[in-house]
């Protein structure tokens, strides 16, 4: 690696923290803390799975068939995020950097990817793909839920873009087979 692009790689981590604590800063407020805590437990799988039972008494079999690619795509999401996580080692940021302040309860100890984020944009492509009309209320819920990951010291920015990149592949490559 040249010193060059270890100068550039160490920038990027620096910028990475800093939105990290600039983000982390909502949660001295004590209302937003908790309003991002239970936007995190939510999107923890309890809204998605609520979403996927919902979707066939609302669509009938088209959402019969949106909800089983959502579960499919989830399962491969999972699949893949613990591979990575298992690979890559990355510490939460709470736990690497005394300036940033927990704000809920870590599933586990590796942060890279953000497995929330992952699944709430693979299933929020699936579900907006086959019915437009919900992106109103989906596409918010997913952007609370990625910014949740990073507000609440869980994530930083990094962990988030790249669960984002991974569950918009997982459900693009879903959406063409």
């Amino acid at each position: 690696m040249s010193i060059l692009t270890a100068v550039s790689l160490e920038r990027v981590v620096e910028r990475d923290l800093d939105l990290c604590v600039w983000f982390n800063r909502a949660c001295q407020y004590q209302n937003i803390k908790r309003l991002f805590a239970l936007i995190s437990w939510l999107g923890d799988g309890k809204f998605w799975y609520a979403l996927m039972l919902v979707l066939p008494f609302v669509y009938g079999n088209t959402g019969w068939n949106t909800s089983l690619q959502m579960i499919i795509v989830g399962i491969g999401g999972l699949a893949v995020y613990r591979l990575i996580k298992a690979r890559t080692h990355r510490l939460r940021p709470f736990m690497v950097h005394q300036s940033i302040n927990l704000g809920a309860s870590p599933l586990d100890q590796y942060s890279f990817p953000s497995g929330h984020t992952l699944h709430a944009v693979s299933f929020t492509i699936i579900a907006v793909n086959c019915f437009p009309a919900l992106g109103w209320m989906l596409i918010p819920i997913t952007t609370l839920v990625a910014l949740s990951r990073v507000i609440l010291g869980l994530h930083y920015p990094s962990d988030v873009a790249m669960g984002a990149l991974i569950g918009a592949s997982l459900a693009i490559i879903s959406l063409y087979i």
